[in-house]
């Protein structure tokens, strides 16, 4: 046997554990950013469907859910759901890895942990999304639209009837603006670049795209907390609603278009900033879930 021969035969089991680590880190690297662009075209739909609302060129101004809502009533509704609710679940199986797993190298400080938490609470809504996808997908209902409005009223309903229950539907309206005012604290606080493995020149381009995104996202969410709010406060299930019919009912208002066209773009920018996370992020999958 020649020594060349020899000398590679131990090394093979090595060679096949960082073959198998390899090829698990590029699969894991492609969920992630296949889950970054799902995100995009979801949002970027609810961002061009709400502008069309403006325009009256639709019914009504659309959220995440009241977009794949509409994408179900569309000629190949159920692939574009599928597709969808595929993607939107590794988006969430990526937001566990970073939550868990500390993907991001976030660490175990103050500002780490509550990274970490807020990623998990994200990946939580995600999942939620990814569930309506497969629900709609399944089953689904003849108006989505109210069928999510009707459904929102429900669990108020529900809530209501429990001990202290107006005031657990109060809570339930102050969490929501509680993610609200957060991505506003995070539109204007965090660096967006810091994970994107592009030139600077690009980075500084695209950076502007994330900060409208988040601060959209955060002041839509203002309207449906108002509306939760006040039915706790004075007991009527039927002021919830969805969030795309918030919205609505910020645009019947005195200049609510003035409103809603900044969140429209907004949805928009942070529908094409996914798009370049999913391109240019650094995604660096925990060593604790590679083959050993």
């Amino acid at each position: 046997m020649p020594v060349s021969l020899a000398r590679l035969i131990p090394r093979l089991p090595g060679q096949a554990g960082r073959t198998r680590r390899r090829a698990a880190r590029e699969a894991l690297e492609w969920v992630a950013r296949i889950g970054y662009g799902a995100r995009g075209f979801v949002y970027l739909s609810a961002g061009i469907l709400t502008l069309l609302a403006v325009l009256d060129r639709m019914d009504g101004a659309a959220g995440a859910r009241e977009a794949l809502a509409w994408l179900s009533q569309q000629p190949f509704g159920r692939a574009w759901l599928l597709l969808a609710g595929c993607g939107l679940l590794a988006f969430v199986l990526w937001r566990g890895l970073q939550s868990i797993f500390d993907a991001d190298h976030e660490g175990k400080d103050w500002h780490g942990v509550n990274t970490r938490l807020s990623q998990a609470f994200s990946g939580l809504g995600y999942a939620f999304l990814a569930f309506s996808a497969f629900r709609l997908l399944l089953h689904p209902p003849a108006d989505p639209m109210a069928e999510q409005a009707m459904s929102g009223r429900e669990r108020a309903e529900q809530l209501l009837s429990l001990p202290l229950g107006n005031w657990l539907l109060v809570g339930v309206g102050l969490c929501i603006a509680g993610v609200g005012v957060a991505n506003v604290v995070k539109a204007w606080r965090d660096d967006f670049t810091e994970y994107l493995a592009c030139s600077a020149k690009l980075c500084r381009r695209v950076a502007p795209l994330a900060r409208a995104g988040y601060m959209a996202r955060g002041l839509a969410w203002l309207p449906l907390a108002a509306l939760v709010v006040l039915a706790g406060l004075h007991a009527r299930p039927a002021d919830v609603t969805s969030f795309g019919a918030a919205l609505d009912a910020v645009e019947r208002q005195p200049a609510g278009a003035w409103f809603l066209v900044p969140a429209a773009l907004g949805f928009m920018a942070f529908g094409a900033f996914s798009f370049v996370e999913a391109r240019f992020r650094r995604i660096r999958p925990p060593p604790e879930v590679l083959p050993s």
